[in-house]
């Protein structure tokens, strides 16, 4: 790329400063909560009431990712990152659900962090497309977020 000015470049999308501003309201939150244990519920709370946001297509199946993982890891305690539902380990995120409508997507996404333990030889997958959370796809997240946290 020339730094000739022909570039098209126009900064940040609005749904990429958007997650910035949310992420700014996340920490402020979490700074204003003194206890661990509020911490913690005032985190669920954030993801559910997003969750809760999202139009029915994502907000089913987020219900269900939500449902799933904290089912299956409990060790991962819910929390907003970016504006998006996540579960994290040590306060680290794991992993996320990003609805299809946040980046204008044509599908929701599953996503893994690389704190996540996924690794499978030189090559492997930390995103899944996500258009419909049947039983199939449920074992397949549970299954994945029990190996993240081995």
């Amino acid at each position: 790329m020339s730094s000739t000015g022909s570039s098209t470049y126009q900064g940040f999308t609005a749904e990429e400063r958007a997650a910035m501003k949310d992420r700014a309201e996340e920490l402020k939150k979490t700074a204003r909560r003194t206890t661990a244990a509020e911490k913690a519920a005032g985190a669920e709370r954030d993801v559910l009431a997003k969750i809760a946001e999202m139009p029915d297509s994502d907000r089913v199946m987020a219900e269900r990712v939500h449902a799933v993982v904290t089912a299956n890891a409990p060790a991962l305690a819910p929390k907003l990152w970016y504006g998006m539902p996540s579960y994290a380990l040590d306060g680290k995120v794991v992993c996320f659900f990003q609805s299809a409508e946040k980046f204008k997507a044509r599908y929701a996404t599953l996503g893994f962090s690389d704190q996540a333990k996924l690794d499978d030889g030189p090559m492997w997958a930390a995103g899944f497309a996500l258009t419909e959370v049947t039983a199939e796809v449920e074992a397949r997240i549970a299954a994945l977020v029990k190996q993240a946290v081995s």
